[in-house]
């Protein structure tokens, strides 16, 4: 059939043309100097300077991503904490609980959505590795931040069925949302050595990194990441400061009742506080303060704060959920993704099952075992700085006035001091990881021996010395630890979950941080000197093994099994291939990084060649077909 249509088109050309010359242009000089100024080398071009041009930007951009995710955690953390704050003072009003709304029964749907809140991330362990490998880092923060929105909406309509729930899918997200920050920020460090040191060898072959080439900019981004976050506790006052400071009784009114403080009290977190704070209930004319603060961030709010006829706490919401919508809509904008699209896919393609396994796997390496008491620790001394000792010792001395000053010191002292991590650059990691615990300890020890009198002003500056020390002791131990992690844990194949992990122990101590709010005063101050010393010493086992080179015993990650569909895994040089391996699979890592018994399952496992080749056959027997 081909040489019938072959010999008919030659007939006809024939005969169309007989005696005709066929028409070809010839071209002319000027054609043929225009070619070939268009083939030929630009001189003007230098490949190089646009290499770097190119890898500066993108520099550029990846310290953007960060300083981004930053504000926007920082932000998101700022509004939910200071919205949680004012609502509880204000449902803790006795007046304000009547007149309001009348017998809903507010401090029930307060303690329901604080149990909310705090039970719901015990199960976290194990949906966080699947939601940030369904939905990928950068999504993950996204909707997670979107939840903390929804919390805020709730509050226009403060009901049993808006409030708890809301808060119970807070609860469920903190996990999940913490795990894909820790993440985020250590991948984006890797990334960065990868644009600097973009020449080098491994870099153009899209290898896995040098053991501890990245580890000066994980410690860098680290430090910028809490530096930045921690303005979430300064921010978390404003309501306070602007809205809601004018409303407030005096101490000498609040602290009437007041009979005993610091390590004196025996039950509870203030007994004898006074059930009216509010002198006077809040008017809408005082949003106005509020209004401008936030006028830069969310001008839109402005127009519904005046369109919407609700109570007078709500244009205040309004605009803090307007803040919200911004704030993540700027982390979706703003933040680069983690990793490339192709990378993405072979995060999941190892399948759900074992993604869901293993966070479990990894309990066996002993780095993570000893440093579960650290984990539980910073937890502990978080909660305890911001509702023991805020509320047994300084809202007991000076007042429920001063409460945003000692909470925003502490803040202060958290940003100021996150950038003493940077010391993990020259001097040996045990440093800083001991100084946070080791400092704590000192401050609870003196902490057993002090009970503040009631209503006694002149204490204010050794409290606000104690806000300072214990935020330098946090901002080391939350900024060294995760630094620790990334240092220790650089395949990017199981880095989720192993913050996954810390994160989901932390949020397993502010659980217990919530059901020992009852224990005398005393009890919570051994709990929490207990567990610094129990993570010193664990640590230092831990760094004891390692000095003796015991091998870890770390999970393998599995093979990604791609679908063959599609252009991205039918080419010749597939690049897609996680980067876990460096030459086919996990058992070619160091001997640090697999135990012995993994060996032979090792063996067993086909190179990365070997099924990059049976791809190659199948595509060129898809082509010949």
């Amino acid at each position: 059939m081909a040489q019938l249509y072959h010999d008919a088109s030659i007939n006809g050309m024939a005969a169309e043309g007989v005696g005709q010359p066929l028409d070809t242009r010839v071209l002319n000089d000027d054609n043929e100097q225009q070619l070939e100024e268009f083939l030929g080398d630009n001189v003007d071009y230098d490949e190089e300077a646009e290499e770097q041009k190119y890898y500066r930007r993108k520099r550029f951009l990846t310290v953007k991503s960060v300083i981004s995710a930053s504000l926007g955690v920082a932000m998101t953390y700022g509004v939910y904490l200071g919205l949680l704050e004012m609502q509880l003072i204000l449902h803790y009003d006795e007046t304000y609980r009547e007149v309001k709304y009348g017998n809903v029964g507010l401090q029930d749907i307060d303690n329901k959505m604080l149990m909310g809140i705090n039970v719901t991330p015990i199960v976290a362990l194990l949906y966080t590795p699947v939601l940030i490998r369904y939905f990928g880092t950068k999504w993950m923060i996204f909707l997670s931040s979107g939840i903390y929105a929804l919390f805020v909406s709730t509050n226009y309509w403060e009901k049993y069925y808006t409030l708890v729930p809301s808060a119970t899918v807070i609860g469920a997200m903190i996990v999940p949302f913490w795990a894909s920050i820790g993440n985020y920020i250590t991948r984006m460090a890797q990334r960065y050595y990868e644009f600097v040191n973009y020449k080098e060898e491994n870099m153009r072959e899209e290898r896995r990194l040098p053991r501890g080439a990245s580890h000066k900019y994980i410690i860098i981004f680290q430090c910028i990441f809490f530096s930045i976050f921690h303005l979430c506790f300064i921010l978390s006052q404003f309501p306070v400061y602007f809205f809601l400071s004018k409303f407030l009784y005096g101490y000498n009114h609040t602290l009437c009742d007041v009979k005993q403080c610091g390590a004196s009290i025996q039950s509870g977190l203030l007994p004898g506080f006074n059930l009216t704070v509010l002198h006077s209930l809040p008017s809408s004319v005082n949003l106005i303060y509020m209004e401008s603060a936030l006028m830069l961030v969310a001008l839109s709010s402005m127009i519904l704060v005046r369109e919407v006829k609700i109570y007078s706490q709500q244009p205040l919401k309004m605009m803090c959920l307007m803040l919200l919508l911004n704030i993540f809509v700027q982390i979706l904008i703003l933040c680069g993704s983690a990793y490339r699209p192709t990378e993405e896919i072979d995060l999941r393609s190892i399948g759900w099952g074992n993604i869901f396994q293993l966070p479990f796997k990894h309990a066996r390496d002993y780095r993570l075992r000893c440093l579960a008491p650290y984990f539980l620790y910073t937890g502990f001394e978080v909660l305890f700085a911001c509702t023991g000792f805020a509320l047994g010792y300084g809202v007991c001395s000076l007042g429920l006035e001063n409460l945003p000053y000692l909470l925003t010191a502490y803040g202060a002292s958290c940003c100021v001091f996150s950038s003493l991590a940077l010391s993990l650059l020259r001097l040996p990691r045990q440093i800083p990881l001991l100084v946070g615990p080791l400092l704590h300890s000192c401050l609870l020890i003196g902490l057993f021996f002090w009970s503040p009198t009631p209503r006694d002003q002149s204490q204010s500056p050794v409290l606000y010395l104690v806000a300072v020390l214990w935020g330098i002791g946090s901002a080391l131990n939350k900024t060294s630890v995760s630094i620790l992690i990334g240092m220790f844990y650089e395949d990017k194949g199981r880095q989720d979950f192993v913050f996954t992990i810390y994160h989901w122990l932390q949020a397993l101590a502010i659980f217990i941080v919530y059901l020992w709010s009852g224990l005398p005063m005393m009890v919570k101050l051994g709990l929490v000197l207990a567990s610094a010393l129990i993570s010193v010493l664990s640590y230092l086992w831990m760094e004891h093994k390692i000095k003796l080179k015991v091998q870890p015993r770390i999970p393998k990650i599995p093979s990604p099994r791609h679908k063959v569909k599609g252009y991205r895994y039918l080419e010749e040089e597939n690049s897609d291939e996680s980067e876990t391996e460096d030459e086919g699979n996990d058992c070619e890592m160091d001997n640090n990084e697999i135990s012995a018994s993994e060996e032979e399952d090792c063996r067993e496992q086909p190179p990365q060649s070997q099924r990059t080749r049976k791809r190659t056959s199948f595509y060129e027997q898809v082509v010949e077909e």
